[in-house]
């Protein structure tokens, strides 16, 4: 962060597309005072698309790494972009925000946005909403309103990423309608759309999905073994925790790898902590002992608010072969 630097000189670096821009101006961007969002409106349309879409995904990592950032005022600016690839950038700089005025913006652009991409975003944007709804975190005619939008999504909707999109989101609802088009979407041939099942399954803390989730954990498509073993975590499916652990001494993929060690993060139990700290200490690359670091800082808080952990059953008990469906 720059303070000291005028604010005109990073407009100039924007409009300058023979230069990279300065990745040291980016938290110039966070919680901008009126004054420099103003020069920045002024100027933007000046800014080439590329340029555009390269600062709105900087911002976008920035944001993952330090979330002591806010662009708030700038990705709402952004919303009336004439690029649909902006708006949906700028959609995704939102997507920890908990702000229920951004509601009703979502719905309007999900209805009728005629940006495909940016349809989808605000479909998945409308996913913590859905989520706080469950929580009774705003009234619930508001979350009736978007549960209903994001169902007529799923089956009207010409596009099939926004109706894939809007049906993770309902992942979190507790509506009856939702677990018959997660189960209609699990069964297609269609990998594209078993991935959203399984995340919406992950989303939904329903143990109905346990055997689903469970028999997709050695899927040969990387992208269904990922989203499986992200939801099996996020399902806490202490059965699953054998194979986790076997998968994980075998697979290659860095980020199916790092899906593994959250899960078993977040799962716990026998010879969990003993593998990570195995790992952290034989890793040598610091990002990777950060992220097995972090898990097992995941790992302390899954024992703590799991005080029956000394009485977990085995998971290979005979009991489950007899009644597959059950979780322990």
């Amino acid at each position: 962060m720059e303070p000291s630097v005028p604010f005109k000189t990073i407009i100039d670096s924007l409009l300058d597309d023979d230069q990279p821009f300065p990745p040291r101006f980016l938290h110039r961007f966070s919680d901008m005072p009126r004054s420099e969002l103003d020069a920045l409106k002024e100027i933007w349309v000046k800014v080439s698309p590329q340029r555009k879409h390269s600062l709105l995904d900087d911002l976008e990592d920035l944001a993952e790494a330090d979330t002591l950032t806010s662009f708030d005022e700038l990705a709402q600016f952004l919303f009336n972009d004439k690029d649909g690839e902006v708006r949906t950038r700028a959609i995704r700089l939102l997507l920890e925000s908990e702000d229920v005025k951004l509601i009703p913006i979502y719905l309007k652009m999900l209805n009728e946005d005629e940006h495909a991409g940016t349809r989808a975003a605000a479909a998945n944007a409308l996913g913590k909403f859905v989520y706080l709804g469950e929580l009774d975190k705003y009234p619930s005619p508001t979350k009736k309103q978007i549960e209903d939008q994001l169902l007529d999504t799923t089956t009207n909707n010409g596009d099939v990423l926004v109706r894939r999109r809007a049906l993770e989101s309902l992942g979190y609802s507790g509506r009856e309608e939702v677990p018959p088009l997660i189960e209609a979407a699990y069964a297609q041939k269609d990998p594209d759309w078993l991935v959203s099942a399984l995340f919406a399954m992950g989303r939904s803390c329903d143990e109905r999905w346990n055997k689903q989730v469970l028999s997709k954990l050695h899927d040969e498509r990387e992208d269904v073994r990922s989203e499986a073993i992200h939801a099996a975590g996020e399902l806490e499916i202490k059965s699953s925790r054998p194979t986790l652990l076997d998968l994980l001494a075998e697979e290659e993929d860095l980020e199916i790898r790092r899906e593994l060690i959250w899960a078993l993060a977040s799962i716990g139990g026998e010879g969990v902590r003993t593998r990570l700290e195995e790992l952290f200490d034989i890793e040598e690359e610091d990002v990777e002992a950060d992220f097995i670091e972090e898990a097992l800082g995941e790992l302390n808080v899954t024992e703590e608010m799991g005080p029956f952990d000394l009485l977990d059953i085995d998971p290979d008990a005979d009991f489950i072969e007899e009644d597959p469906n059950k979780d322990i």
